[in-house]
């Protein structure tokens, strides 16, 4: 089996957009897709509203989506094809509290996707893709934490030259970068580049 994560240094810079594109794309992988999202203090983990509960109870929450109509990152995954969308939703710094339930459903796909940045403290994916977008100024800790471990670079707005503060271009260097266009996104060369990547990780696998 394939695991494939897809971070990305901000909000909207395409991170969904990129998993539901790969799923259309390679439908013959029958992908488990999750979308991890982590919330801060004063909002529950139930469903993203603001809240005061500090309870146990609200520290952790996974659903699947059923409805591929209903308008959400995950019913985005079902509508391109995925077989299962979870979305697991935990208080900030506490991912480590879904693991266990992030790698039963793992073990149990036969390819998983993943949007997230940081599950790859926890995980080592086949695949590691991040997007950037040199328009957007704000850089996620978690993203930046991560960098130098992508093994490739999404690149959205690629003639513009990103000054992001504290972000070293020494975390790229050398790692391929991959042109994603809207509103499609998920180009034939990054489609050819993901095949490659999961070919020479399950031969490797098959040697070990």
């Amino acid at each position: 089996m394939a695991i494939v994560v897809v971070g990305g240094h901000s909000r909207s810079v395409g991170k969904t957009s990129v998993v539901a594109g790969l799923i259309q794309r390679m439908p013959e992988m029958r992908w488990t897709a999750m979308k991890i999202t982590q919330y801060g203090h004063g909002f529950c983990t139930a469903d993203g509203a603001p809240c005061d509960c500090q309870t146990d109870d609200h520290t952790l929450a996974i659903s699947e989506e059923r409805d591929a109509s209903s308008g959400t990152d995950t019913a985005r995954f079902l509508a391109a094809g995925a077989v299962r969308s979870l979305w697991v939703r935990t208080r900030q710094g506490m991912l480590a509290e879904a693991m266990p339930r992030i790698r039963k459903e793992i073990a149990a796909a036969e390819n998983a996707i993943l949007e997230s940045n940081s599950v790859m403290q926890f995980l080592r994916p086949d695949l590691y893709l991040t997007v950037l977008d040199a328009g957007t100024a704000d850089f996620k800790d978690s993203a930046r934490l991560f960098l130098d471990r992508a093994d490739a670079v999404l690149v959205r707005a690629m003639e513009l030259q990103p000054q992001w503060a504290g972000v070293s271009a020494r975390l790229i260097e050398g790692k391929p970068r991959l042109a994603i266009v809207p509103p499609q996104y998920v180009t034939d060369e990054v489609v050819a580049f993901v095949r490659v990547q999961l070919a020479q990780a399950a031969e490797q696998n098959f040697i070990r």
